[in-house]
């Protein structure tokens, strides 16, 4: 069976491997085609491309959006994005604008709580990364402010907090139609890691659903085979196809592993040429 991985970050964002180094490590682990989903931006699509050109890995160009549903963030990612769509650049640069504001606001609250985060430390060598919490984390635990980047998270970074103030998310009508009219496939990331209750989730998804998504992240590292079975039945009352991968992050993320996950997840490319079937 031939395997993939539909859910990867890079350096782009909040991954700690560059984009051409995600694709050797797709490429080792024997996947046939991986979607590199970056948040918020698609700036490290074209060196993954160029990565794959004379290679056995295809690179499913694409992107995980961030948009804000009942006071929650929620991730939807999208598949199939052409990197140079002006509309897409647009927004997304556009919510760039916005994060680096609100990344300043930390360093400024931080900085007035003794803790020195820099620019500099934060992109550490990768200037066009997009700075999430992640990246903080990771520095206040390389400079021993907190014991790890678990601490980071819990004591200091949750959104709307002392030190981390809420980012500006898209509506999830924007995201599914900034996807849609690039011509891509819109499908909810790791539905279960919102902790809606299960009607709230139905209700999700049936709202996103006729906005026109057509996907769900049925398999993911934090799902087990009965959430996934749930999900799957979720995703077939909806009229979803099952979408799935690891969420590969690098060093953030050392127990995930690109295209097995925490060493179970088997994702066959037969969900991928669904995906295409639809799109035509």
């Amino acid at each position: 069976m031939s395997l993939i991985d539909l859910h990867v970050h890079s350096t782009a964002s909040d991954g700690t491997c560059s984009p051409a180094e995600v694709v050797a490590l797709a490429a080792k682990a024997g996947l046939s085609a991986i979607a590199l989903t970056d948040h918020d931006t698609v700036d490290g699509v074209p060196e993954a491309l160029a990565a794959a050109k004379n290679g056995s890995t295809e690179v499913i160009p694409g992107a995980e959006l961030s948009a804000q549903w009942h006071e929650k963030e929620i991730h939807i990612l999208g598949f199939f994005l052409p990197p140079d769509s002006p509309g897409l650049r647009d927004a997304l640069s556009r919510l760039q604008e916005k994060r680096e504001e609100r990344n300043d606001e930390i360093i400024r609250r931080l900085s007035r709580a003794g803790f020195s985060v820099t620019r500099e430390e934060l992109q550490a060598g990768s200037p066009r990364t997009v700075i999430t919490r992640a990246h903080f984390a990771r520095v206040m635990a390389e400079k021993g402010y907190v014991s790890s980047m678990k601490e980071a998270f819990s004591r200091y970074l949750k959104p709307g907090g002392t030190y981390c103030p809420r980012k500006e998310h898209l509506f999830p009508e924007t995201a599914v139609d900034l996807i849609r009219s690039s011509g891509g496939f819109a499908a909810l990331a790791h539905p279960l890691q919102y902790r809606f209750s299960n009607q709230e989730l139905e209700d999700l998804t049936s709202f996103l659903a006729g906005l026109g998504m057509k996907g769900l992240e049925v398999y993911h590292s934090s799902s087990n085979s009965y959430e996934s079975r749930k999900l799957k039945e979720l995703a077939l009352r909806h009229g979803l196809l099952p979408t799935g991968g690891s969420d590969f992050h690098g060093g953030n993320k050392p127990d995930i592993s690109i295209g097995s996950g925490r060493g179970n997840l088997r994702i066959s490319s037969a969900l991928l040429e669904d995906i295409r079937r639809s799109l035509t």
